[in-house]
């Protein structure tokens, strides 16, 4: 490929079957200078676009680094080049504040927590394909935001616990979470009913919850959703392989806040409990798998919501990186 892109490798990659994870876009060495501009970055993207819908294809998520994206307004514009539509954010469990556009901040929780793998809303019906992350601010140390195919750990999985995948196969999970009236900044499962179905209306709230599928129950401080039966397995016929497609790990280790007890968030199809050895060796084989590479200030990442499950890490602030779901 020619031109203004070119596909770079950095120490933090991986190789799986020959192919880098994740892949690396850099503006090229032998453009002219001045270096490129934002409105040609996104010319570049238009104009490149079948290219680099292939290769967030083949390897599951593009880091595009080294462009001169300095804003919010200016990551709202490389989305919006890419030509995706937009996924509203309802439904999902994380605190949130929209930016700009159809940019929002990436989990609000607190610096020193560390946010679970997980495959982004893969507890509702409705989720998105892919989603972006953009750095504005890098941390001080820390703040990685790790990536892990999923495939690669449905086929680990099913090699070591080949029993307990053919029950998530066979029944599914339940998901159940007790969310406050108002958003709660201190939890990483901070999302009020109210913005988590985008009304003060409760009515509004259980036919948004209806449409999703979701039970809610009203309690004395909130809501209590439950979501399920839904498959945690799931086939991605576009590269015809089965997907660990949960937040099975997220929801047992780090749904927890002053509302909500992790053990109880997740739990078989059937509502038998999970083993947590098993959950816990699931979130081994994540951390062995995982690419965590360093973010720095400008980094766009493109992330096929198929093919990857993603985390972040604690971090010393300040750190400020900001997010956009497509259909």
């Amino acid at each position: 490929m020619s031109e203004p892109l070119v596909e770079t490798r950095i120490p933090h990659q991986k190789l799986y079957q020959s192919k880098p994870f994740p892949a690396v876009i850099t503006p090229s060495p032998s453009l002219p200078l001045p270096a490129p501009s934002l409105p040609l970055f996104t010319q570049t993207i238009t104009t490149h676009k079948p290219y680099l819908d292939s290769l967030l294809h083949r390897s599951g998520a593009v880091l595009f680094r080294g462009f001169p994206v300095s804003t919010a307004t200016d990551f709202n514009d490389v989305v919006e080049a890419f030509g995706y539509d937009e996924l509203p954010y309802v439904g999902g469990a994380a605190p949130r504040t929209s930016v700009v556009g159809r940019v929002f901040t990436a989990n609000e929780s607190p610096p020193d927590q560390k946010i679970p793998f997980h495959h982004e809303m893969a507890q509702v019906p409705e989720f998105p394909s892919k989603l972006f992350f953009y750095c504005e601010v890098e941390s001080k140390s820390g703040g990685e935001t790790p990536i892990v195919l999923s495939h690669v750990v449905y086929e680990r999985m099913k090699e070591k616990h080949p029993e307990f995948v053919e029950r998530l196969e066979e029944h599914g999970l339940v998901y159940v979470r007790v969310l406050g009236e108002d958003d709660d900044p201190s939890s990483p499962i901070g999302r009020g009913w109210k913005s988590t179905f985008l009304t003060h209306d409760k009515n509004v709230a259980e036919e948004r919850a209806a449409k999703l599928g979701m039970k809610l129950e009203w309690t004395e401080e909130g809501a209590k959703t439950i979501m399920g039966p839904i498959p945690a397995i799931k086939y991605d016929k576009s590269r015809n392989r089965k997907v660990w497609f949960n937040s099975m790990v997220a929801a047992y280790t780090g749904w927890e806040d002053k509302r909500n007890d992790p053990r109880k968030a997740v739990t078989f199809g059937d509502g038998k409990p999970l083993p947590e050895d098993i959950v816990h060796d699931c979130l081994r084989i994540l951390e062995e798998e995982c690419v965590a590479v360093p973010w720095q200030s400008g980094d766009v990442l493109l992330i096929d919501n198929w093919a990857v499950l993603h985390s972040r890490r604690p971090f010393e602030p300040p750190r400020r990186v900001l997010a956009s779901l497509c259909k």
